[in-house]
């Protein structure tokens, strides 16, 4: 037997373990073959000196000390002492820290050239001296008190680390190392460069790598170094060998595996530890490979070799009571875990395994917790490794039930569809079963259950209600369970209650985040009640008929004896019903006003804080109840108001969430629309009371809807935002700067941004109603700046998009940019330059702005415009690769082009060869990528045809990009696309013939026939968008979110017989397989280590920009082109134009090339172009008629105007 400690011996030679009793797994499963286990010290030792075999234990030849001891900062040969007696520096002591390097003003031996500055060269050379004692002195100098030396110590490792051999020596430090500070200094200092330099990363791209030599030597030491150690050191040195298995296994550690089992095969706990420690950082490895990944065809080999022995372990722990013997298991089911994450190996598939696996957990399960597990409060226990094994026990179980051995789930194959038949017929019930008799136990309160293990339970339960098979299982027991154990995990606890009182903002942030607590047993317990009444209608009478019971209860007891907890309790629980209860056709949605008005009004007055806010969150609930009575929902909003007065923090803001969807009915709004500024004053105090992102929804959609009433305190509002959002973003910044390595502080550190990024869109949503109101959108530019530069200036990256926005709601409403805009723009062109570039794509819309409306400034400031260039200019360099970014580069030149024709013609020639770098030496597969890249070349042809056709001749393009143009004619397939290729095309028809390049002037004619082309189906492409327009406006309105809740027609079949089987399987297909068919794919994407990309069709919704395009009216500009250069070809009679020749003048000045053009027509063509001739005097008409009613409509507003005679 594997003993972890003493005293188990006797306690576990008593008899049969508690579990025994237990007939249906156990008796089933063979047992694994084992041989008995003793604790054998030799063969132990022995084990590892095999481990340590291929280690040369010479130290590097960089350690031989050959030069005098004045030239290091150590002792003297003579006197060296051993890192294994070498005493640590005293804490506190100010004198320098040892150095492992030449002292810059000592002589330089001859033979020995002084080593150069790391600023000014930053190569890898070795290191003529340096001893372990030096870099040990280092290592205890970082720990010193004093913070000066700290930093000199920290400062002289970063130096000497990049030096070849650094690694060993810190691993030989780490062997033989007394001092536990030192140690640990050593192991995390190893952790912290392995995690930088074993591989090239973008995070650390400045990093010099390990070398290999030196790498293969740490995978050589690092499992033995491992296994010697013990507590902290260990636990520090796993994230060290999960970096390195995830790179180097199995191509360059194949021996791994084996040095795995030497460890799990021996007698000794703490190599078998160890071992469970390297099977573990192996199977993390490989938990996000699917079936398909060769690697993940290896791994189900490990599994096979490696697993039998890890069950054989699990079957000796699970009967011991130690706390190694709980950790050691904790470790071995989570290896489980991993292995099993996606896919479930042929090995672990086969019947008898996997009912040796399942018997183990439920050993585990049953297993009382042994007494030093069950010391201290709640998050005490759940923290000792026997409830870590006990969740993972609870939690693998439910993974093979959901992700396995679900019907309406299965894996891919028929072997896995057999798998999953067989699990829910022999094992799932089992499992269920024994689930039912840990609940049992806990509401006799003879067991107590940790909040995962609670939680897990509740899944399982929530799981078990779809197929039919478990159904049958779990319908007998379902009043009991709702009735004693759902409704206690609803239920307030001591101590929600007493942190409802004391911390509040903590009461609010666990209640009110819903995704953050996602595992929390309440939140389990109301996933399944939602799921229970969704799908098995009948049980929602049942549920209803306790609710009331309750709540009469509470209403009949004298003040001193109601059950205040039972009756919020009561009231979530039929919150948490509401849209099953108000879904379309319900036959009880008619009676939810007089329970709300009977059993929820009392409440806005009850001496319990609580309470209060749960009569707010029911009335938020039931937010879609129409009421026929409208005194009552006047009743509602007098509640809601005194309750946003509430001396409890809780109260007030679920009264200030419960008022929110209250404006959609008419009364309400009416009545807030005096008093809207105060509730935004109450608001904004709540705000920077509580950091509740909710909150800022709430008054982005007061901003909206009363923007009318808000305008004359828009200046003051702005500003209690901005004082909001930088309050925020301080204590942000101070918590981050706390924050320690490890990410502590991380969860409110992501609250606080949640809350600061709602700030921003209320802030966006005030902007944007302002846009009538110039001189008021001119103050609040001002207001803001301190946001833009506080967000921009720390690198706020989450708040980046909502920033940008801001900048480019005041310019698009100002239509204009004022002085604090353009060091708007300043700040946004440094950011981009300090490493932003990938937020082009956020940046787009302000930049865009900035080009359409600032074209007199831009005019006036060419640094500006460089500014624009510099950044497309980036995004075409080498390291730049993705084309989405491209694409945002793309559109910034387009804007540019457009809207600055004449003022940039130092920037086309650069905006040509970007893109003609690409779309002449590559092939683009991206669809998008490549138009964009082609409109590049278009633009520049509209903004200076000559210019364009000079750049394309000199490079040798001209052929191959009109080839390319004209060749993708079809693909053009947006109005915008098509628009700037009318534009382009008529631009080079307005180009002298004399002037046209030899080399394409042969293919001329292709102009005219490219552009009747381009206007033939330019109608249905303006169809197309005025239809997907239409599609979006619409499709808020017309989508109805409560129809899947929708009741069936025949309210009869609810108290009748349950679902037929074809029923069932069709509610079987429900978003769990959806969502694990995307874990699949996600998971696909992860082992390749890229994102597929598809080869996208462009919409119109692509085109979210305004453009000068859009101003073009494309017939009247192409008649008027074919006018002034003489290309009707007999359709248009003589016209003067704008330099003052006729169509008949310049038919005589160029008459063959223009015959020539239109000979290459066909009928069809031509008919084509008489059509666009007649279309383009149509609208002219239509222009000049609505002119004049506009000018007739003018008059007659000015008085003392007579009207016309």
């Amino acid at each position: 037997m594997l003993y972890v400690s003493h005293r188990e011996r006797g306690a576990n030679q008593s008899g049969a373990s508690d579990f025994e009793k237990v007939p249906s797994l156990t008796q089933a499963q063979p047992t694994p073959p084992t041989s008995p286990i003793s604790f054998d010290p030799l063969r132990a030792a022995n084990a590892l000196a095999r481990l340590a075999s291929n280690i040369d234990t010479r130290p590097p030849a960089w350690l031989a000390r050959s030069v005098s001891s004045a030239w290091l900062h150590s002792p003297p040969p003579a006197c060296t002492r051993s890192p294994r007696t070498a005493s640590p520096a005293p804490r506190g002591t100010t004198d320098a820290p040892p150095s492992a390097l030449p002292n810059p003003s000592a002589p330089t031996p001859p033979d020995h050239p002084r080593i150069l500055c790391r600023r000014r060269r930053r190569r890898r050379h070795v290191l003529p001296d340096m001893d372990s004692a030096a870099v040990r002195g280092l290592l205890a100098a970082s720990l010193d008190a004093d913070a000066d030396n700290r930093r000199r110590a920290e400062l002289q490792l970063k130096q000497v680390e990049e030096h070849a051999g650094f690694m060993d020596c810190l691993f030989q430090i780490l062997q033989a190392e007394q001092d536990a500070s030192v140690r640990l200094s050593t192991v995390i200092y190893i952790k912290n460069r392995v995690n930088r330099s074993w591989y090239q990363s973008d995070q650390f791209a400045n990093e010099i790598l390990i070398p290999e030599d030196e790498k293969a030597r740490i995978r050589n030491v690092l499992v033995p170094v491992l296994a010697s150690s013990e507590g902290p050191v260990r636990q520090q040195l796993v994230p060290v060998l999960q970096r390195i298995l995830q790179c180097d296994f199995p191509g360059q550690w194949p021996r791994f595996i084996d040095f795995t089992m030497e460890l799990l095969n021996t007698n000794s706990p703490s190599s078998v530890h160890a071992g469970l420690q390297c099977l573990l950082a192996l199977c993390r490895a490989f938990r996000y490979k699917s079936t398909d990944n060769h690697d993940r065809q290896h791994f189900d080999s490990i599994v096979e070799t490696s697993f039998p022995r890890l069950m054989a372990i699990c079957g000796e722990l699970v009967n011991q009571e130690s706390d190694e013997a709980g950790e050691m298991l904790h470790l071995a089911l989570k290896s489980y875990k991993h292995a099993t994450w996606l896919e479930l190996s042929p090995y672990l598939r086969q019947q008898h395994v996997n009912i040796a696996w399942c018997t183990v957990f439920l050993q585990t399960v049953a297993k009382a917790a042994p007494p030093n597990a069950m010391q201290g409060d709640q998050f005490d226990r759940e923290k000792h490794h026997w409830w870590k094994a006990k969740k993972w026990a609870y939690f693998n179980l439910n993974r093979l039930f959901i992700r396995h051995g679900n019907p309406a789930t299965p894996g891919k194959g028929d072997e896995a569809a057999q798998f999953a038949k067989d699990f829910t017929t022999n094992i799932a019930p089992e499992i269920l079963k024994h689930y039912l008799q840990e609940i049992e136990k806990w509401v006799a309160k003879t067991s107590w259950l940790s909040r995962p293990c609670l939680s897990y339970t509740l899944v399982f339960l929530d799981e078990s209600v779809r197929p039919k098979e478990m159904w049958t299982h779990l319908k007998a027991h379902l009043t009991n369970l709702v009735t004693h154990f759902v409704f206690p995990v609803l239920c307030l606890t001591e101590d929600d209650v007493g942190q409802f009182e004391e911390e509040p903002e903590e009461y609010l942030h666990r209640k009110l985040n819903y995704f953050e607590e996602a595992s929390a047993p309440d939140v389990a317990a109301t996933n399944f009640l939602v799921n229970l009444t969704k799908n098995r209608r009948k049980e929602t009478f049942e549920i209803l008929k306790f609710v009331n019971a309750v709540v009469n209860e509470y209403e009949q007891s004298p003040d001193d004896k109601k059950n205040h907890i039972a009756k919020e309790g009561a009231l979530r629980m039929i919150g948490t019903l509401a849209p099953v209860i108000l879904s379309k056709k319900s036959p009880i949605a008619d009676q939810v006003e007089y329970f709300l008005v009977r059993y929820v009004f009392p409440d806005f007055t009850s001496v319990q804080g609580y309470l209060r806010a749960r009569a707010c969150d029911t009335i938020e609930k039931f937010e879609q109840l129409n009421f026929q009575e409208q005194n009552n929902l006047l009743t509602i909003y007098r509640h809601i108001l005194d309750c946003m007065a509430d001396p409890a923090l809780p109260v007030r803001v679920t009264a200030a969430l419960a008022l929110q969807p209250l404006i959609r009915h008419d009364v309400i709004r009416t009545s807030m629309q005096q008093s809207i500024p105060t509730i935004m004053q109450q608001l904004l105090k709540l705000a920077n009371e509580a950091d509740i992102d909710a909150l800022a929804n709430v008054m982005e959609d007061f901003v909206e809807v009363f923007a009318t009433e808000l305008t004359p305190f828009a200046v003051a509002l702005c500003e209690q935002l901005r004082d909001t959002y930088l309050r925020i973003v301080r204590e942000l910044l101070e918590k981050e700067n706390r924050a320690g390595d490890d990410g502590e502080l991380y969860a409110d550190y992501d609250d606080k941004s949640i809350t600061a990024l709602g700030v921003l869109q209320t802030i966006g949503t005030l902007i944007l109603t302002l846009e009538s109101t110039p001189d008021v959108l001119l103050h609040i530019e001002a207001v803001l700046m301190p946001v833009v530069k506080i967000t921009l200036e720390n690198k706020l990256y989450d708040l980046y998009n909502e920033v940008f926005e801001i900048i480019d709601s005041c310019t698009f409403a100002a239509k204009g940019i004022s002085a604090n805009m353009w060091q708007a723009f300043e700040l946004i062109h440094t950011t981009f330059k300090s490493g932003a570039e990938y937020y082009l794509e956020d940046m787009l819309p302000a930049l865009d702005n900035f080009v359409q409306y600032g074209v007199p400034q831009l005019v006036r400031k060419p640094e500006y415009v460089q500014a624009l260039y510099s950044m497309v200019a980036d995004m075409f360099t080498e390291s730049v690769q993705g084309g989405v970014e491209r694409i945002c580069a793309c559109k910034l030149a387009e804007a540019m082009m457009l809207s600055l024709r004449g003022h940039i013609d130092s920037c086309v020639e650069g905006f040509i060869v970007m893109a003609m770098n690409v779309l002449a030496t590559r092939e683009v597969r991206i669809k998008s990528y490549k138009i964009h890249l082609m409109e590049m070349v278009i633009n520049s042809i509209h903004y200076n045809p000559m210019l364009a056709l000079q750049v394309l001749e000199n490079k040798g393009w001209t052929n191959r990009f009109f080839s390319l143009w004209f060749g993708s004619m079809t693909s053009f397939s947006r109005v915008h696309d098509k628009k700037l290729c009318i534009v382009a095309i008529s631009a080079l028809l307005s180009v002298n013939h004399e002037q046209v390049p030899a080399s394409v002037s042969v293919g001329w004619p292709r102009l005219l026939q490219g552009i009747t082309e381009l206007f033939r189906t330019l109608p249905n492409a303006m169809r197309n968008r005025d239809e997907a327009l239409r599609d979006d406006f619409q499709l808020e309105s017309t989508y109805d979110y409560g129809e899947d809740d929708e009741w069936d027609e025949d309210e009869a079949n609810w108290n009748g017989e349950e679902e037929t089987v074809e029923e069932e399987a069709a509610e079987a297909k429900d978003e769990s397989k959806a969502y694990l068919d995307f874990l699949n794919d996600e998971a696909q994407k992860f082992s390749r280590g890229v994102d597929d990309v598809s080869d996208d069709e462009l919409g119109e919704d692509s085109v979210l920009l305004e453009s000068p395009l859009d101003k073009i009216e494309p017939y009247q500009l192409f008649r008027g082109t074919l006018m002034s250069e003489s290309l009707t070809h007999g359709i248009s009679p003589s016209i003067p134009v704008a330099n003052g020749r006729s169509c008949s003048e310049m038919q005589q000045e160029q008459p063959q090339f223009y015959n020539n053009l239109a000979d290459h027509l066909s009928a069809e063509e031509q008919n084509m172009i008489q059509t666009i001739m007649v279309k383009a005097d149509e609208i002219a008409a239509q222009v000049a008629q609505q002119e004049q009613l506009l000018a007739q409509q003018q008059g007659q507003a000015q008085p003392g105007t007579a009207p016309p005679s």
